[in-house]
């Protein structure tokens, strides 16, 4: 018979929602087999397995070190938006952003103490409890990071670090920004190179099929290119502040006085 561990404990716990007892000795009855454990519950009532249920919903939480030099996000997914609502479930999240921000080599999914927490709301809810996606950004030498969270929803965040000293209003603005645009990288070297020939190609042919030569054609799709890039790079992108700054997020931090090193996006139930 296979050694009935905690972890086996835990892990039937996170599927089936049974207490730790009620697992425990579930499985010494099947002989620590897990899939027959829970062939087992479904025969005593329980109708399917928690992490069959889908968990499209959820909350993405952030936390900040008090020096301003590091930030981590954490995506905590669930099967319904009412949960995901609920202080046991946001305090879930909270606790593994906040795990996360103190050790950056943790695997918050395999985080035995969140794993508990998380076990316990799923008791709790009935719904499939899930880690999601999850980062962690540390500032340069001198340099500082930041935190938004999407307030009215609470499903997008985002973290930034930069070099320089940015205003908090700074990294209100720029994270506003990066959680609206979307954008798909900071740069244009981020753009996938394959991607960018494929449009360039389209926008040179379409010049030709009205007539123009290829060298006419070329520099039309050079133009058309910086449009493209003006809608996908963070720092090619309009500003989307117009009110607070009218032209494009890189002269936005140029204002500043501030350079933007690396930012993460997490929404809930986007990859």
């Amino acid at each position: 018979m296979a050694e009935i561990t905690a972890k086996l404990v835990n892990e039937l716990r996170s599927k089936t929602g049974q207490g730790m007892m009620e697992c425990k000795k579930m499985l010494s009855e099947v002989g620590g087999d897990i899939d027959k454990a829970i062939e087992a519950f479904r025969k005593k009532g329980v109708k399917a397995s928690l992490s069959e249920r889908v968990a499209s919903e959820g909350r993405v939480m952030g936390a900040a070190s008090e020096d301003r030099k590091s930030a981590a996000l954490a995506e905590i997914n669930c099967n319904t938006d009412f949960t995901a609502k609920s202080e046991p479930f946001l305090a879930l999240a909270a606790k593994a952003a906040q795990a996360l921000l103190h050790n950056p080599n943790l695997d918050v999914a395999q985080a035995a103490e969140v794993n508990a927490n998380a076990t316990e709301v799923a008791q709790k809810t009935g719904e499939n409890i899930r880690i999601g996606k999850t980062a962690r950004l540390e500032a340069p030498a001198g340099g500082k990071a930041g935190l938004y969270l999407y307030g009215i929803t609470g499903k997008i965040g985002v973290i930034m670090t930069f070099t320089g000293n940015p205003s908090d209003d700074l990294i209100k603005q720029l994270g506003g920004h990066i959680a609206f645009a979307r954008p798909v990288g900071m740069t244009r070297a981020e753009v996938p190179a394959e991607l960018v020939a494929k449009e360039k190609e389209f926008a040179v042919e379409q010049a030709k099929a009205t007539g123009k030569p290829q060298q006419i054609a070329e520099k039309i799709a050079e133009g058309k290119m910086n449009a493209f890039f003006g809608e996908r790079v963070l720092l090619d992108q309009e500003f989307f502040n117009a009110s607070l700054f009218k032209g494009s997020v890189g002269n936005y931090l140029k204002q500043g006085g501030v350079t933007l090193q690396k930012y993460v996006r997490i929404e809930v139930g986007q990859g």
